[in-house]
């Protein structure tokens, strides 16, 4: 059977592409992202791992905001190099079967309403929703995967329920999706990824494509998916555990120059440790050995008093967290690019944070996928993306219900 024609948007560094290409049952047409970095890796990953020859302009970058250029192509645009857009690569390969992608999700999440005074009621991205929809209105595909964060059950950044607008939004095109949300919601601990992550995957089908798209909203949702869901989940030591250490570092004059830890001579990128003053590392082996003794006696309460301690100011959140070797990871997010003091290595030994690489892993990324940019960005690209193994059960999934 011919591989599934799909397109990608917002689609980062490319974590949901990743896994819907692993399935094996796909091929990427066009994908849209705006952030440079991200491009460039995804560009470098669909050319060095899955031979898409044309992925330099078949991976756009644009604002999908812009619609007309979106769709017509653009020239001399001051921001973004010359495109063909995407209805150049959609009439090329005659069509596109499936549309995936993941809005950004700071405007919906419950931390980032939290901290915002306005709750994020003014930030735009509450309704990059709308050009999603209206780029499933122009090409109709089968089906769609629209990725997202739990926290969008309980926006409603107008007083409206986003979730009812994005129902009634693709409803109005003829798509239909759950009524009920609730069961969109997954833990990508499930699907092989080594961290407790929890997404929603909603998926929108097309009336006139499928028969009975209850029946199949039914399938994909309480059939197809749980029966992809692995036996055992994998722990942060399974999955990071085989790397090569990163040791502290006590030359002053390597200090002087901002380094703290060894790098390791390593096949495999981005096994690169952060800096990490004298204080901090003091503070990473305090926990990390109270977590390894067992005696657990740094609950929130004392890892607040510490922090005061170390800092000399208090703290409404305790800031540290040392991941448990014997469990999935804690949530990897974005924040990594700024510290990592939530992700702490569990070896006492390193007295460090994790690595890009290791948040790769975490995220369930093969060793293979290089990240293109700076630290910072790969940090923020990794917290951002879509783990590839949740994605490939997705895809999984969804080759079930259109080619299976």
């Amino acid at each position: 059977m011919a591989k599934i024609k799909m397109l990608d948007l917002f689609a980062g560094c490319g974590g949901l592409t990743e896994g819907f290409l692993q399935s094996n049952h796909f091929r990427e047409i066009a994908a849209v992202e705006w952030l440079k970095p991200q491009v460039d890796t995804l560009r470098n990953r669909l050319l060095t791992k899955w031979g898409v020859s044309d992925a330099n302009e078949s991976v756009m970058r644009f604002d999908i905001q812009e619609e007309n250029y979106l769709f017509n192509g653009w020239k001399n645009n001051e921001l973004y190099p010359d495109g063909k857009g995407l209805d150049y690569f959609v009439n090329k390969s005659k069509g596109i079967d499936v549309i995936i992608g993941g809005p950004p999700c700071q405007a919906y999440s419950v931390a980032g309403r939290v901290r915002d005074e306005n709750g994020m009621r003014d930030d735009y991205r509450n309704y990059l929703f709308e050009h999603y929809l209206n780029v499933v209105n122009k090409f109709r595909p089968k089906l769609f995967v629209f990725e997202n964060v739990p926290g969008i059950l309980s926006a409603a950044p107008d007083g409206t329920p986003i979730t009812t607008k994005i129902r009634e939004g693709f409803e109005s095109i003829g798509f239909e999706i759950l009524d009920d949300l609730k069961p969109a919601k997954f833990n990508a601990a499930d699907f092989g990824v080594p961290q407790n992550r929890e997404r929603m995957i909603i998926i929108g089908v097309n009336r006139q494509a499928f028969d009975n798209p209850r029946q199949t909203l039914s399938q994909f949702y309480y059939s197809l998916m749980p029966s992809l869901k692995v036996c055992q989940k994998m722990t942060v030591k399974e999955a990071i555990g085989d790397l090569p250490p990163c040791l502290p570092v006590l030359d002053f004059g390597l200090r002087k120059k901002r380094i703290s830890h060894t790098t390791p001579v390593c096949s495999i990128s981005w096994q690169v440790p952060r800096y990490s003053s004298l204080r901090d590392m003091d503070t990473f082996r305090i926990l990390e050995e109270d977590l390894a003794s067992g005696r657990n006696e740094y609950n929130s309460k004392k890892i607040s008093e510490l922090y005061e301690m170390k800092i000399g100011s208090k703290s409404p959140i305790h800031r540290y967290h040392v991941l448990n070797p014997d469990e999935p990871s804690t949530t990897i997010i974005a924040h990594l690019y700024k510290d990592g003091n939530r992700f702490i290595h569990y070896d006492s030994t390193q007295q460090r944070t994790i690595t890009p690489r290791e948040a790769a892993r975490l995220q369930s990324f093969p060793d293979d996928f290089d990240f293109l940019g700076s630290r910072g960005n790969v940090y923020q690209m990794i917290g951002n993306a879509v783990p590839p193994l949740l994605a490939k059960a997705v895809a999984n999934a969804v080759y079930e219900l259109i080619g299976g």
